[in-house]
């Protein structure tokens, strides 16, 4: 009786030292339980920041995996129980960009005369981008040691949009005069300078532009990785495979034009071909399929997930 108390006192002895302790010394948990909360985003910052913490190279490279930090989604997970979690993806953005330039008002007649300079007057141009992208999966989990493997699918819808208006303050006019002129001095906001914009005098000028509205749908199964280096903070690794489907509608120009006989000035209107897109791949190339990655160069993702 003796010996198999020693025997199984021993065996459990051995089982111990070999088990992995899933709790911190204050008693916390490692792993994610059921009901909690998680966000995942880019590692590379972390990584290149302790890299140049410890020599005097600022230069340090972060391994090379990188998908949150090229599309800006933000990754959520809400635990069903600990070997299960839903999956929720955002983006969201919004911008209005303003770009000036000065160029020489056109309706001055008389030339400065030095050392004064000529008179000058402001173009604009207005850039507005909208990109939407929502996705849901859900994800399950293996493992019982700080190492957990993962695997799930994630479907994905997004849309975008884009416009620019040009504002210039030089008129195109139907025939050259005493300040006026059928080459208005116009910036060439494609062409920029030191402090500045090319500009030149034009026979036509883009007045505004509009992109076709973009949709897409995708599908995406995935598969990662991830160490708990702390208690509820993990590094990991995801890599995909899905299947996608965009379509971007007919795009407009509004374009000011002189010519004609008698000489005028029109603005002209002419549509963009729209196109479309489906495809079948791994998360390596659907930056070409799926608008949502926002990124033609896409890779799988190095990233850390916030337990909470």
């Amino acid at each position: 009786m003796k010996k198999s108390v020693l025997v199984i006192a021993l065996a459990l002895g051995v089982t111990g030292a070999f088990a992995q302790d899933l709790t911190s010394k204050k008693g916390e948990p490692i792993l994610p339980e059921s009901g909690d909360w998680a966000i995942s985003m880019d590692a590379t910052p972390i990584f290149s920041f302790v890299g140049n913490a410890f020599n005097g190279n600022t230069g340090n490279a972060a391994p090379g995996v990188n998908w949150l930090n090229g599309n800006q989604t933000i990754i959520g997970k809400k635990f069903i129980d600990e070997k299960s979690a839903y999956r929720a993806l955002v983006r969201l953005a919004f911008t209005n960009q303003t770009y000036k330039n000065m160029v020489v008002d056109n309706s001055i007649v008389t030339a400065a005369v030095f050392p004064a300079t000529d008179a000058l007057v402001q173009d604009k141009l207005k850039v507005r981008n909208t990109t939407i992208g929502l996705g849901v999966g859900k994800e399950w989990r293996r493992g019982k040691t700080r190492l957990q493997g993962y695997y799930g699918a994630d479907a994905m819808i997004w849309i975008a949009s884009s416009s620019n208006k040009f504002e210039y303050a030089n008129t195109m006019s139907a025939t050259t005069g005493s300040g006026t002129t059928t080459l208005p001095t116009t910036t060439d906001f494609s062409t920029p300078l030191g402090g500045g914009y090319a500009s030149s005098g034009v026979p036509s000028r883009t007045i505004s532009s509009k992109s076709g509205m973009t949709f897409g749908l995708g599908v995406r199964g995935f598969i990662g990785a991830e160490y708990f280096i702390f208690p509820k903070i993990a590094i990991g690794a995801e890599y995909g495979w899905g299947l996608g489907f965009q379509v971007q509608g007919k795009g407009k120009t509004s374009t000011e034009k002189q010519g004609g006989s008698p000489n005028q000035v029109a603005t002209i209107e002419t549509e963009t071909a729209g196109n479309s897109k489906f495809g079948f791949d791994t998360d390596l190339n659907q930056g070409t399929i799926f608008g949502f990655r926002g990124s033609n160069t896409g890779t799988g993702s190095l990233r850390v997930t916030f337990h909470f």
